[in-house]
């Protein structure tokens, strides 16, 4: 070509970059295009009715394409589903069918995309006659869906317990000759995967040849069954006949890794194990996608140890991992309050040559600010400016908040100084934190104008700030004359009265807040949960119990309900209101009632407020037990057994003690060198020597903790019999009180110890 030529090769690449430019700007505003127009019949069938916006832009001169007729398919759809009156969900389906029916009118092909939800919601509803209808107009337009269509009738008969049904469809996928065998026994079992069927599962797995399967998705499931049912020797068969087509090794990878964390009740640290072992086994290296995976799932569980390893492992094979996997790990340190593992992460981030991010930044300067490393904090803000990077105002927002938090003041007020140094200004956040920990309404004032000659205009975090600081000064009236300024936008009013009532309650102002609340509620508005949980807070501590149930009720749909119901409950057993706990206890159970290990913390808890009462009647724990036992359906494991042992000691009780004693046996659990050394030290406490010896006896005595705790078990409990004298009990209870705690303080390292 002569034209081309005549090009340099500095003229073809910024040709290229031109041309690349301008495609890419069709593409965009094309794709943009689309998106928008999406929306807008989202919108408009949301508003006007699927009918009328079919018509609306078909005046427009917008012609409804397959994608917009799905969209107001789905509209339909879902209004039916969320709907309890019969007659408008009968509607809406109705409206769904003519606009399926003027889908086919207009030459669509009828595809998956549109009729599955249609199937769907039959299915969920059990429709069986209505589901065939559209089964036959499906078949009838598009022959090719007939092996999707038997995964919908599968569906069906398992959701409606038609056993004939689903043995019938299960027979046709493991005889059927036809040339599409593979594709529908690939369907039925999708089926009968997702609907739990191991048996029949069995039956067709058994048959089908896996490496003729279509979806790679429909492969994934497969092998997430296999681990969920420990199928192992099948899952090693299928990776194997996998590995010896052209599916390639990523999606081999990809298989293991739905295997392995399929499996039920298995410690991520083994899920990990599990991982590695297979990859070895079939000589297949884990690609980046399958690491970032599997730290991902780490950081689910709050495993920064174990998501650290994946990582050393995944850089050791040469596999550079996203920034974005760092900031998974970054954010589970947070939460699982690992703060200073910060700087190894910080470590490897610069080791392997990743280029952090201003956000990478502030989720690091978090974590050291939370560990009260202000130094550590400073000098990655330092590093940020060495990349050339501008630290954001929120970056030393994130200090200034830590300084406030430790009550440092004058270390506070030198970080507005390091902004100036930085050129970087202050905004709404600054100033709020400003206003809400100063000592004197005139700081507060100085700094509220402040921020108005900085042209930074008042919000909501300002408005909040206002209200806490009046509120902290005992100025209450102009605390509640906050919420009358008319720049507070409407939609954040509500926000703001629901601060100032939980201001008001915290600061002793009970009767104030609850008019306030009072207020909220006749307008129809609801109270912000965080507010409520505050209201719930101090009206225990005025002991109206009555109330604190009342409002908890708002808060049913609420993150912050388990930790108001929790306060409610620690109140009820420390004021011996049994009926209150175990009602509380029982919607606590239905919560967590698929999460085991969370239901056990909790009630493990309560039984630690009970023992930290240290009451000298045991009747109220007995009885909370037997309820916990037989009302609640709760098992009491270990540790709510060693609480009660514990609080027997307090209550000098052997009789209760003896009671507990028994509860190991019944609810199968093994004696332990803790539930001894415990039970020894309630039976000396409460005189009975004979029996603590016959216990004495059953310890093993060689670890010198417990040798420890023996003695000072002794030394607290057997007594002369003229210390019992009224006269030396007085000069005596002190003593008695500090050898008391030293004992419990040397179970706890047992304790620690024995874990």
């Amino acid at each position: 070509m002569p034209w081309l030529e005549k090009m340099t090769n500095n003229s073809i690449a910024e040709w290229r970059k031109e041309f690349s430019r301008d495609r890419k700007q069709k593409w965009v505003f094309k794709s943009t295009q689309t998106n928008r127009f999406g929306r807008m019949v989202n919108v408009c069938a949301d508003k006007l009715g699927p009918d009328a916006a079919v018509e609306v832009f078909g005046k427009l001169g917008q012609e409804t394409g397959l994608k917009e007729y799905n969209s107001l398919i789905s509209i339909c759809i879902k209004k039916a589903r969320g709907t309890t009156d019969e007659d408008v969900s009968t509607e809406q389906i109705y409206r769904a069918y003519q606009i399926f029916i003027s889908l086919r009118e207009k030459g669509f092909k009828i595809e998956e995309e549109t009729y599955g939800q249609f199937l769907m919601y039959l299915i969920d509803f059990g429709m069986v006659e209505e589901f065939f209808f559209f089964h036959e107009i499906i078949k009838a337009d598009n022959s090719d869906s007939l092996p999707r269509l038997a995964y919908y009738e599968m569906l069906l008969w398992i959701r409606v317990n038609n056993e004939v049904k689903i043995q019938e469809l299960c027979r046709s996928a493991v005889a059927d000759d036809a040339e599409d065998k593979s594709h529908f026994q690939e369907c039925i079992l999708m089926a009968l995967c997702e609907s739990g069927r191991k048996e029949e599962f069995m039956i067709v797995l058994r048959t089908l040849d896996i490496t003729k399967f279509t979806s790679v998705a429909s492969l994934e499931g497969v092998f997430r069954y296999l681990g969920k049912l420990l199928l192992e020797p099948f899952a090693e068969r299928y990776l194997l006949a996998l590995k010896k087509t052209d599916i390639g090794a990523d999606n081999i990878s990809n298989f293991i890794y739905e295997y392995a964390i399929s499996i039920p009740n298995l410690a991520v640290e083994d899920v990990i194990l599990k991982f590695q072992t297979l990859h070895s086994k079939f000589e297949v290296l884990p690609t980046s996608a399958q690491y970032e995976k599997l730290v991902s799932y780490c950081c689910e569980f709050l495993k920064v140890h174990d998501a650290l390893n994946v990582v050393d492992e995944a850089f050791k094979f040469g596999i550079t991992l996203s920034l974005e996997t760092f900031h998974l790990i970054l954010d589970a340190c947070d939460q699982s309050y690992e703060f200073n593992l910060v700087n190894q992460i910080n470590s490897r981030i610069t080791h392997h040559n990743l280029e952090p991010k201003v956000e990478t930044f502030r989720k690091m300067i978090i974590l050291h600010v939370k560990m009260k490393d202000f130094e550590g904090a400073y000098e990655l803000i330092n590093d940020l400016q060495k990349k050339g990077l501008k630290p954001s105002t929120s970056l030393f927002n994130i200090i200034l908040s830590g300084y406030f938090r430790e009550k440092n003041k004058y270390r506070a007020m030198d970080v507005l100084k390091q902004m100036e140094d930085a050129d970087v200004k202050p905004d709404s956040v600054t100033y709020s934190y400003l206003i809400a920990n100063s000592h004197c309404e005139k700081d507060m004032i100085k700094f509220y104008e402040d921020m108005g000659e900085s042209g930074v205009a008042p919000t909501k975090q300002v408005f909040m700030a206002l209200i806490n600081a009046y509120a902290s000064l005992g100025q209450f009236e102009k605390a509640k004359k906050v919420v009358l300024d008319e720049r507070i936008p409407v939609k954040n009013l509500n926000e703001i009265k629901s601060v100032l009532v939980a201001a008001l309650a915290s600061n002793g102002q009970l009767s104030g807040a609850l008019k306030i609340y009072e207020e909220i509620k006749k307008a129809e508005c609801g109270l912000d949960p965080k507010a409520i949980r505050c209201l719930i807070e101090h009206f225990q501590s005025e002991g109206e119990i009555d109330r604190s149930l009342q409002l908890l009720e708002e808060l049913s749909d609420s993150r912050y309900w388990t930790d108001a119901c929790f306060r409610i409950i620690s109140h009820c057993v420390r004021h011996e209101n049994l009926r209150s706990a175990v009602d509380l206890l029982k919607q606590l159970k239905d919560k967590f009632n698929h999460a085991e290990i969370a239901l056990e913390v909790l009630f493990d808890e309560v039984f630690c407020i009970f023992a930290e009462k240290e009451s000298t009647d045991m009747q109220f724990g007995l009885d909370l037990l037997q309820a916990v036992k037989e009302e609640i359906g709760v098992r009491p494991s270990r540790k709510s057994l060693d609480f009660l042992l514990s609080a027997c000691v307090y209550a000098k009780d052997a009789k209760t003690a003896i009671v507990i004693w028994e509860e190991y046996e019944t609810a199968g659990l093994p004696y332990n060198v803790l539930s001894f050394v415990r039970m020894y030290q309630a039976l000396l406490a409460a005189g009975d020597r004979k029996s603590a010896a016959k216990i004495l006896n059953k310890i093993r005595q060689d670890d010198p903790h417990v040798r420890c705790v023996i003695k000072a078990s002794e030394e607290t409990f057997i007594r002369s019999a003229s210390l019992e004298k009224k006269q030396k009990k007085k000069k005596k209870k002190k003593k008695k009180k500090k050898a008391f705690e030293s004992t419990v303080g040397q179970l706890d390292v047992l304790e620690a110890k024995t874990k």
